[in-house]
């Protein structure tokens, strides 16, 4: 029996559909990677953890003394140079004393007169004295001479103070360290002309004891609730990149510093100096240990951050105001905080399972496991290799990034 042509055109393409659908599936079973293969694991550890707090800062000495002058003149000529070590009251600088000497002259000439015009005065007190026992006079001439000799007296007095501040200018005119130590900077030169006015020039800047330095430092205010006095910090230069120094935190200050809405407070770390190598001005990268751990449970934090493309299992529903999983406040373990959620994902029938964990502190690379169900030598996902950029979080939502 012959079929019509539509029947078997029909058998045909069925033929052929039923073809491809199983070439379709054959090739999607090969090539298909197992979960094993897609998923990037790496395995729960235990080991040391220590928690850093970074930033930048600037050496200094602890004692740096702005050396000035009290009077104005002429620098004639210059005692200590860059780098000298000297002693306190060791003469520094020295100011043309022309117009502070001739002050001092005038000075004195005008004591000189008013000293002349006082033993007027006290002849003239004396005559009136006895005159007015003789009654040759009257009581108010009396008061007048009494009154003109007190004068003459006090104008003495009064230039003869205006002779001591002369003469105390003029010593002002040799500049001496107030301290001992060495210079860091001369701000003048022969022939340059300082003017004492409102402000005091500024001649030299002498560092007490270089071998005591610190280092001024600026932390945001999300770490500075973790750092206290005490706290060891190591540090490193650009003079000697391979060279780490180790000093302490000093001093937390309370003044804040308001840049563009960015609150900072002034770390000051103590810092030996031994061997002279920092210099003042030097630029400090600064790591303050603020939390350690020495048998720690880890994760690498890019196995907080994991989200699967298509989530299987998700984990307990959460409670209504709870932040996102891996996200929220920061909090210690041991202050009576419960630590920070978050989630990690293992490999469970092949399929990822979320697991909810508590986090404690984190060196930015690895992060504490303090609760949850998650033990050594479990495997967390930490990459989709189908999916990196979005397994790693590059499209998480807004806000701020704690892993």
């Amino acid at each position: 029996m012959k079929l019509p042509p539509w029947v078997t055109r029909t058998l045909v393409l069925l033929a052929l559909l039923l073809a491809a659908g199983g070439a379709y599936f054959a090739w999607k079973t090969t090539n298909t990677p197992s979960a094993e293969m897609r998923y990037r694991t790496q395995p729960v550890e235990r080991g040391a953890l220590t928690q850093l707090a970074a930033a930048n800062g600037t050496l200094n000495p602890v004692t740096l003394v702005n050396v000035g002058t009290q009077v104005s003149g002429t620098v004639k000529q210059w005692f200590a140079d860059f780098n000298d070590e000297v002693k306190e009251g060791q003469k520094l600088l020295e100011l043309d004393p022309s117009i502070l000497e001739a002050q001092v002259r005038q000075s004195e000439a005008s004591l000189a007169n008013v000293r002349s015009q006082l033993k007027l005065a006290e002849a003239n007190a004396a005559r009136a004295q006895e005159l007015f026992r003789l009654e040759y006079i009257s009581r108010q001439e009396f008061d007048v001479a009494t009154q003109s000799l007190e004068a003459a007296r006090a104008q003495v007095a009064q230039i003869s103070a205006l002779v001591q501040k002369d003469r105390t200018n003029l010593g002002y005119s040799i500049i001496r360290s107030p301290v001992s130590g060495v210079v860091v900077s001369r701000e003048v030169d022969v022939g340059q002309t300082v003017a004492a006015s409102f402000q005091t020039p500024t001649l030299f800047k002498i560092a007490q004891d270089l071998a005591k330095m610190q280092i001024n430092s600026s932390y945001a205010e999300a770490d500075i609730g973790s750092l206290k006095e005490g706290q060891q910090a190591t540090f490193r230069v650009d003079a000697f990149p391979s060279r780490t120094f180790r000093g302490a935190v000093k001093q937390v200050r309370l003044n804040p510093t308001t840049v563009q809405n960015v609150v900072t407070y002034n770390v000051v770390i103590a810092v030996d100096n031994p061997d002279l190598v920092l210099m003042p001005g030097m630029t400090a990268y600064v790591s303050i240990v603020v939390a350690q751990r020495d048998d720690a449970l880890l994760v690498p934090n890019a196995a907080l951050r994991f989200r699967p493309a298509t989530t299987t299992s998700q984990p307990a529903q959460r409670k209504p105001g709870a932040g996102r999983p891996g996200e929220g406040r920061r909090a210690e373990p041991g202050n009576g905080e419960p630590g920070q959620s978050g989630t990690v994902h293992v490999l469970t029938d092949g399929k990822p399972r979320a697991v909810r964990v508590r986090v404690g502190i984190t060196d930015n690379r690895m992060s504490e496991i303090i609760g949850g169900e998650l033990k050594a030598g479990d495997a967390v996902i930490v990459e989709d290799r189908q999916t990196p950029a979005k397994s790693a979080g590059a499209s998480r939502p807004p806000g701020p990034r704690l892993f």
